[in-house]
């Protein structure tokens, strides 16, 4: 059986560096916690410290997907995903290639400009 160097190793993400990972403010995310009932990430202490696993980075992804990026009201972010999960994850997920595509070839064109 063959190694999978891309499995992320590490369990638990603290608030900052989800918040860094989608390059937003940390009471952005507590703000998302409040309005998507599905997204609780795991407390622990008496600090109630966020510890936020890959589950919940999933699904953040998806109301940034919405949100930030397509340009969605909370309202409407939240009944989208209510409705239809799966085509939302699917949209997410081919928007995402897209947009890495898109970098790759701008990488590529200016390399033959180079030329």
């Amino acid at each position: 059986m063959a190694l999978n160097l891309k499995k992320n190793l590490k369990t638990y993400y603290s608030i900052r560096e989800v918040a860094e990972m989608f390059d937003l403010n940390e009471s952005t995310l507590r703000y998302w916690e409040q309005e998507f009932t599905f997204l609780r990430p795991k407390t622990s202490g008496t600090a109630k410290i966020r510890q936020y696993q890959e589950k919940d980075i999933e699904q953040i992804r998806l109301i940034h997907n919405l949100v930030k990026i397509r340009g969605f009201k909370i309202s409407a972010a939240r009944e989208i995903l209510q409705k239809n999960r799966k085509g939302a994850d699917t949209k997410a997920n081919a928007l995402e290639a897209l947009i890495e595509m898109r970098s790759e070839l701008e990488k590529l064109r200016d390399h033959l400009d180079m030329l």
